[in-house]
């Protein structure tokens, strides 16, 4: 993660998305760390959905796996870890949470993600994202106790509202994040991710997603009720979006044709300003 990695990233993050308002309202370090993390993320993720032979995939992610491992044990810096050390350092972040990501992004390259049932979606959501919110909750300088409670529940309702979102994309690299027992519940016997989205009971399976999204958001902002308003601006940001946006989705229910929904500009500007985040 070298400088120019990280100021390229600037450009890769649409400055249009609710993640980069949400990280712009943030203190300049914080901010730059926050991006490394991001780098991080978009360079794992990226290795598990760009396609290519699963064991060379495996490779490169086991790479990442050993580098990071390395970081941790007093070993250098490498090329892929260039520039992590001192946000290490400085913000305490925690070997789990990187590695948790890397394994998150494996359950995805081995194709376990179709049909899980319940616990293991919990733990896909646990790894590719309330671990990234246990590294951001720690540059936000939120105390331990309610970084831990925040992550959890707003990781898992921004992840789980990306699946209900990003259906049909998901479909095509060959990907099923409802959970089985939400199908069996409507109805739904096949695991085909195309012969699924086009049951007539999708709405169902969908909603029983949706619900439990909806009580994770309702924890997440119970937390951050009682946290400093200043280390909490970006998390109330994502949430007030990622929670209209899944309203929207209940609303328009899921049958065929799903036109994927983008995040609104006029509601990340509502967002900012409600908030008073600037």
């Amino acid at each position: 993660m070298s400088s120019p990695q990280q100021s390229g990233l600037h450009g890769a993050i649409s400055s249009g998305s609710s993640f980069y308002v949400a990280m712009r309202i943030l203190p300049a370090a914080q901010r730059e760390a926050i991006f490394a993390v991001y780098a991080f993320c978009r360079a794992v993720d990226d290795i598990a959905d760009e396609g290519g032979p699963e064991e060379e995939r495996l490779v490169q992610l086991d790479r990442w796996r050993g580098d990071i491992k390395r970081l941790y044990d007093g070993g250098g810096e490498t090329e892929l870890t260039e520039g992590l050390r001192s946000l290490i350092e400085t913000f305490g972040l925690q070997s789990a949470d990187f590695l948790a990501v890397i394994d998150g992004m494996e359950m995805d390259v081995r194709r376990e993600m179709r049909a899980p049932d319940w616990h293991t979606l919990d733990l896909y959501c646990d790894r590719v994202a309330s671990a990234v919110g246990r590294l951001c909750v720690r540059i936000y300088g939120l105390d331990i106790a309610n970084g831990l409670l925040l992550s959890n529940h707003l990781g898992r309702a921004l992840q789980m509202t990306n699946i209900l979102r990003d259906l049909d994309e998901d479909a095509a690299m060959g990907r099923l994040y409802l959970p089985s027992e939400a199908l069996a519940e409507a109805g739904i016997a096949a695991r085909n991710a195309f012969d699924v989205l086009s049951h007539p009971g999708l709405d169902s399976a969908c909603g029983i997603l949706a619900g439990r999204a909806r009580r994770h958001f309702d924890a997440a902002e119970a937390v951050m009720a009682r946290c400093e308003r200043g280390r909490v601006r970006s998390p109330r940001l994502m949430a007030t979006v990622y929670r209209a946006m899944l309203a929207k989705l209940v609303s328009r229910r899921w049958r065929p044709p799903r036109h994927k929904l983008r995040h609104s500009m006029p509601l990340i500007i509502w967002a900012v300003f409600r908030h008073g985040l600037l």
